[in-house]
């Protein structure tokens, strides 16, 4: 890892050893089978058995089917010690009333990262088995001491873990006050968004749900879930970060707090491009939320006026993850989100000044996963073209519902979109490996380079059965970028700040997040396809809070470590 200050290259400072991409085996077809997968030029390969990463989930179930079962869990994947690999982070559930206590408890668990995919469970060291009913996940340095920090969603209260910086973390929720009440929590992201160098936090959560006001549906018979209609939606929330430790609940302040909704994933981003961070939060099937933020501490929601709210159909989705990324290379964020059965997932292209348009059926985004439930997402350039492709899980919520319904099923696999770099999406999931044909009830979903070989890997959480990870065994050549922030006046892991970079083949925007896709957290370490490209021509970052850097020449396949102003 390489370690470049502003205006010019001063000097390296090694901090980890990525490796250069390897030269990978292609699924061969077996002479025996009538229909050979085809083989594509994205290769994600199952490599869950070798990882040593043996966490089950469980949503607590006992056959009572409250609601909250359905929308659990999440996962995040970061490098909470610093060595240079990203680490992984299982959120669990928890038994409900009915269900028989689990010995030992069910409990999110840590795993490190020891390289070549080999993982090992520090849950017990790091102290980060957290036996709440765990539903979201952010990573942020909440206090800038240059550690990431750790803030769990739960169905009852939240809970915020301070990472020592010695492999150890502290539950620091009662010091700091974001415990957020008993609700049941969904999407959660820290963002700057007073521009104060602290990360603030912000809260979605679901419905108000208790085992006293659980409702019972029947469907042909058959006992089934229901859904979030049957109950009220839930308050969110906003923290800001005072700087000592402590969070301020500004929901009510800010504008937060007039309007409720069953939130569920949410990403914080830029989505107008005026240096203030806003908020895009998925709601189910009541309409989703984006918070724009006027830069002077309040938030106004325009979803209806900017064309998030609804698909463009002007139909309210089942809402789950949502992602973004410049998708068509315009200088402008774009949004996907997934949604329900029988429902084509989401593409809003930013038209620019605040406004979006749905392209999902124009642009082929709506190519697969029509007949099942769609959850975690992310934007990923797999192939390293530089255009950013799609990835989502599928699984039904409903766990009986191939009894009743011939269309769909209970597992469901993933799908990858490849970016055509025209402007258009193809479904690729048929010859893009082994890992594109396993069979999960999927949630979150986290993208990430595990093995620094400079391609994008995936972890998925499986609801009731154990993580799928995927190993990007693509053909090597294109060329690959990656970028790690370290600011000064701005939050120490620059989240919210825009990054461009530039080459002879074009421009690419992408943003530091914190929390995104299905309730889940990936890719603080930005990643860039390059294509056939050996060298970056420039690299621009804005910080939130003011200020904006440059760096020219950098040599491609490396990561880079960029710090705010220089020396």
């Amino acid at each position: 890892m390489r370690t470049l200050r502003c205006r010019k290259t001063i000097r390296c400072i090694p901090a980890a050893i990525l490796t250069a991409a390897v030269t990978a085996a292609l699924v061969s077809c077996s002479s025996s089978s009538p229909e050979p997968p085809r083989v594509g030029p994205i290769q994600l390969q199952d490599v869950t058995a070798q990882t040593g990463i043996d966490f089950q989930h469980t949503d607590g179930s006992g056959g009572q089917r409250y609601i909250v079962e359905t929308v659990a869990s999440g996962l995040a994947t970061f490098d909470y010690d610093s060595d240079g690999l990203i680490d992984a982070y299982f959120l669990n559930g928890r038994p409900l009333r009915g269900t028989d206590a689990a010995e030992p408890a069910p409990r999110n668990r840590l795993f490190r990262n020891r390289g070549d995919f080999q993982f090992q469970d520090v849950t017990d060291l790091a102290g980060l088995g957290d036996t709440g009913y765990g539903l979201g996940v952010c990573i942020g340095d909440y206090d800038n001491d240059g550690f990431p920090d750790v803030y769990v969603a739960n169905y009852g209260p939240k809970v915020l873990y301070r990472n020592n910086g010695d492999g150890t973390f502290t539950d620091v929720t009662a010091q700091a006050g974001v415990a957020d009440g008993e609700r049941v929590g969904a999407g959660t992201s820290f963002l700057d968004f007073d521009g104060d160098g602290c990360l603030d936090l912000y809260v979605a959560n679901y419905v108000d749900f208790s085992y006293e006001n659980h409702v019972a549906e029947v469907t042909d018979g058959f006992p089934v879930y229901t859904g979030p209609r049957s109950y009220e939606p839930s308050p969110h929330s906003l923290y800001r970060n005072e700087g000592d430790g402590t969070f301020s609940d500004v929901s009510e302040q800010t504008g937060i707090a007039r309007h409720r909704g069953p939130g569920m994933g949410m990403i914080a981003a830029d989505y107008d491009d005026d240096g203030h961070t806003d908020l895009f939060v998925l709601n189910d099937v009541f309409g989703n939320f984006c918070w724009h933020n006027d830069g002077q501490g309040r938030f106004e929601e325009v979803a209806l006026l900017n064309g998030l709210k609804y698909n463009g159909d002007g139909v309210p989705m089942g809402s789950m993850g949502v992602d973004c990324a410049d998708y068509d290379h315009d200088g402008q964020l774009d949004f996907f989100q997934t949604s329900y059965q029988g429902e084509p997932p989401a593409l809003f292209r930013n038209l620019g000044q605040g406004n979006f348009e749905d392209v999902t059926r124009l642009t082929g985004a709506n190519a697969g996963g029509l007949e099942n439930v769609k959850w975690g997402c992310g934007f990923g350039d797999f192939d390293n073209d530089g255009h950013p492709d799609i990835f989502y899980v599928n699984g039904h919520l409903q766990d009986n519902v191939e009894l009743y319904d011939g269309t769909t099923s209970r597992k469901g696999s993933p799908i990858l979109l490849r970016n055509t770099g025209g402007g258009a999406f193809v479904n690729v999931s048929d010859g893009a490996g082994d890992g594109l044909r396993a069979r999960t009830v999927g949630r979150g979903v986290a993208l990430d380079d595990l093995d620094n070989d400079g391609r994008l890997d995936v972890a998925i959480l499986s609801s009731r059965g154990p993580p799928l990870i995927l190993k990007n065994e693509s053909p090597p050549g294109a060329h690959w970028l990656q970028i790690q922030l370290r600011a000064r006046t701005a939050n120490r892991d620059g989240v919210g700040a825009r990054v461009q970079v530039v080459t002879a083949e074009r421009t690419q925007t992408r943003e530091v997040h914190s929390g995104r896709g299905y309730q889940s957290h990936f890719g603080s370490r930005l990643h860039f396809g390059l294509g056939d490209c050996p060298r970056v021509e420039r690299i621009e970052v804005r910080w939130i809070g003011g200020g904006a850097d440059r760096w020219e020449d950098i040599d491609a396949n490396q990561c880079v470590t960029l710090i705010q102003g220089g020396w």
